[in-house]
């Protein structure tokens, strides 16, 4: 799921492949990967997890990545600022969709800059499809799962330590989903915006390769980034909940800690 900088200036030129700018507009604009379209994931919020609310994002998800130009032998790249959470986000929805050729790249723009690769400024088109994919319900999760199975799941909380704990107000409830750990997903990334080995990773994600795992955060981006770190590990059962504490945290019949 990963492509280093100089796999991907390797590939600049090929007709099959994407590249995603995940990044506000301005950033873009002021310098962006040659060839690579402008698509802010950060306005595509989405904290309804009902069976509707499923069905409905199912439906916009599909819009948004047949706008993105996404056909079955396209290669997808999302790239962020750093290893981010708005690329992650890119790469786990085309993994929901069954698109396997998706990746991010390490590291990001900083990286890509520090390396010493080209820039452009002008914008590029986008080349829209009709993308349909297959649903992968095995990686997305609904709060209806999660209060079910609150025993049996490992539950990781990706957000900083004062949303987790309840001094940082994000929501009409405060605190985290019970039993949830907290690894703030910022312990994901090296200085230098890549994604840190898999030893170090190893160690803060100290957790049995056989448990079925949620991730989630505010809204489902830093859990993204948290479930690509986790299959990066090798753990097979990793769910993001898509709806996160923007859902939980609003719904006041929901148990909190």
């Amino acid at each position: 799921m990963l492509i280093s900088t100089s796999e991907l200036n390797s590939i600049l030129d090929d007709s099959d492949v994407i590249i995603a700018d995940t990044r506000s507009f301005k950033e873009y604009s002021e310098g962006h990967i040659p060839g690579s379209v402008h698509l802010d994931l950060f306005a595509f919020h989405w904290i309804d997890t009902t069976n509707q609310g499923i069905k409905n994002f199912n439906d916009q998800s599909r819009r948004l990545l047949s706008f993105l130009g996404v056909t079955t032998e396209k290669k997808i790249i999302f790239y962020d600022s750093v290893s981010g959470m708005l690329a992650a986000r890119g790469v786990w929805m085309l993994m929901y969709f069954s698109h396997q050729n998706v990746f991010m790249l390490n590291g990001g723009i900083t990286k890509w800059k520090k390396d010493n690769f080209s820039l452009e400024t002008k914008a590029n088109n986008f080349k829209p499809s009709e993308f349909l994919g297959k649903v992968n319900p095995e990686i997305i999760s609904g709060f209806e799962y999660i209060q079910d199975n609150l025993d049996n799941l490992k539950i990781i909380d990706a957000r900083s330590t004062g949303e987790y704990d309840g001094s940082v107000v994000r929501a009409a409830q405060t605190g985290h989903i019970p039993n949830s750990i907290n690894i703030d997903w910022n312990q994901n990334i090296s200085d230098d915006g890549t994604f840190k080995d898999d030893k170090e990773l190893s160690q803060i994600y100290n957790i049995s390769k056989d448990s079925e795992i949620v991730t989630y955060c505010q809204g489902a981006y830093r859990a993204a980034n948290s479930f690509l770190v986790l299959k990066k590990l090798g753990f097979k059962n990793v769910k993001v909940y898509l709806g996160s504490w923007g859902e939980w945290g609003n719904n006041t019949s929901l148990p909190i800690e």
